[in-house]
C-alpha cells in the first residue's frame, strides 16, 4: 500500500436550505460549528437529504489519491449503525481499503450537516460522534508498516485516546505526512503541533495563516526561514498567491490557476494534498507535485462537494 490515511470518519450530509433556515437556527453562514447529538437530530428532522458522502479531511485526500490510481487505505472510527455502513460502503466504492472493523458503540458515527444556501455558500454543523474517540487499539501496526507514507490530520489530534493513536501510528511509520487542518487546531495545540513539525513529521501541509500562527511569525520570510531550518518538506498554500514547497533548503513555487468559476472552497486543501502526495509516491519532481496539487484543488473548487 502506498499511503495509509488516519482521520475523522465523518459522513457528510448535504442539504439545501434557505437563508431563513440559518437565521431561525442561529447559524452563521459559511462557518463550521461543533454540535451535540440532540442539536444534530433536531436540525436533521426538518431537512431533506440531497446526498450522503464519506467525508473527513484525510478521507477526502485518500479518495482523491485512489481516483488517480494509487493503492491507498484509510482508518477512521465509525459505529455499526446506518451511517457507519454508508461510510464504509462509500469508501469501498472509491477503491479505498477501509482498515477499521466497526463495533457496536454507545456513540453514533460522526456526521456533518452541510447546509447549502441558494448563493452556493456552505454552513457546516459537525457532530463528531465516535470519530473523535479513536484510540491506539484501533490502529494496527501491520497496516502502518505496510504503507510507504502515513497521512494524518490535525483535526484528529486531541489529548487522551486520539493522541495515543497518533503517537503509535507515527512511531511505526516509514514516513509521516500531516495537514495542520485549520487555524483553530493550531491555536489549540500549538506546542504539540510545533513538536510534531520539528521532530516527528517528514511532510507538512499548511496554509499561510496556519503556519504563520504556529511559529508566531511576523512575516512570510520568517515562515520560509523556519521551514528551511527544520529541513523537512513543508508545503504552504497561499490562495491567489499559489503554493510554495520548502524541501530541506530548496524552495519551489507554483502559481495559482486563474479565471476559475469558484463554487465551493470545501475540499480545496484536501485535494491539493492528494495531488502533491500522488507526485511524491510516483517519483515526480517537487515542481510537478505542486502542479498536480494545484490542478486538483482548482478542479474541486469549481464544483460542489469534495469529490472530483
Amino acid at each position: 500500500m502506498k499511503i495509509l490515511g488516519i482521520g475523522n470518519a465523518i459522513v457528510d450530509i448535504l442539504c439545501k436550505v434557505s437563508d431563513d433556515f440559518l437565521i431561525k437556527n442561529s447559524l452563521t453562514k459559511s462557518t463550521m460549528k461543533l454540535i451535540d447529538q440532540a442539536e444534530f437530530q433536531k436540525l436533521l428532522s426538518s431537512l431533506n437529504i440531497e446526498e450522503t458522502i464519506s467525508g473527513g479531511s484525510v478521507a477526502n485526500s485518500i479518495v482523491g489519491l485512489s481516483q488517480l490510481g494509487n493503492d491507498v487505505g484509510f482508518i477512521g472510527k465509525i459505529n455499526n449503525d446506518d451511517l457507519g455502513n454508508k461510510y464504509e460502503d462509500g469508501l469501498k466504492k472509491e477503491n479505498v481499503k477501509f482498515l477499521y472493523t466497526k463495533k457496536n458503540e454507545l456513540t453514533p458515527t460522526g456526521s456533518c450537516l452541510i447546509l447549502i444556501t441558494p448563493d452556493s455558500e456552505r454552513t457546516m454543523c459537525t457532530f463528531l460522534g465516535v470519530a473523535g474517540k479513536i484510540n491506539d487499539n484501533d490502529v494496527h501496526e501491520k497496516y502502518i508498516k505496510n504503507s510507504d507514507i502515513l497521512f494524518l490530520e490535525g483535526y484528529l489530534w486531541d489529548e487522551g485516546e486520539p493522541k495515543k493513536a497518533f503517537e503509535k501510528a507515527i512511531f511505526n511509520s516509514k514516513k509521516t505526512a500531516m495537514s495542520l487542518s485549520d487555524l483553530f487546531c493550531v491555536e489549540r495545540h500549538k506546542q504539540d503541533f510545533l513538536d510534531l513539525v520539528k521532530h516527528k513529521l517528514n511532510i507538512i501541509f499548511a496554509n499561510e495563516q496556519e503556519i504563520t500562527a504556529l511559529i508566531n511569525a511576523k512575516s512570510f520570510e520568517e515562515v520560509v526561514s523556519f521551514s528551511r531550518e527544520i529541513k523537512k518538506n513543508v508545503i504552504i498554500t497561499r490562495g491567489e498567491k499559489g503554493a510554495i514547497a520548502i524541501n530541506s533548503s530548496e524552495i519551489i513555487e507554483c502559481d495559482a490557476q486563474k479565471n476559475l468559476k469558484i463554487k465551493d472552497l470545501t475540499g480545496a486543501g484536501d485535494l491539493f494534498a492528494a495531488g502533491y502526495l500522488h507526485g511524491i509516491i510516483n517519483n515526480l519532481s517537487i515542481k510537478e507535485c505542486l502542479d498536480k496539487g494545484t490542478e486538483l484543488s482548482s478542479k474541486i473548487i469549481q464544483k460542489i462537494g469534495a469529490r472530483i
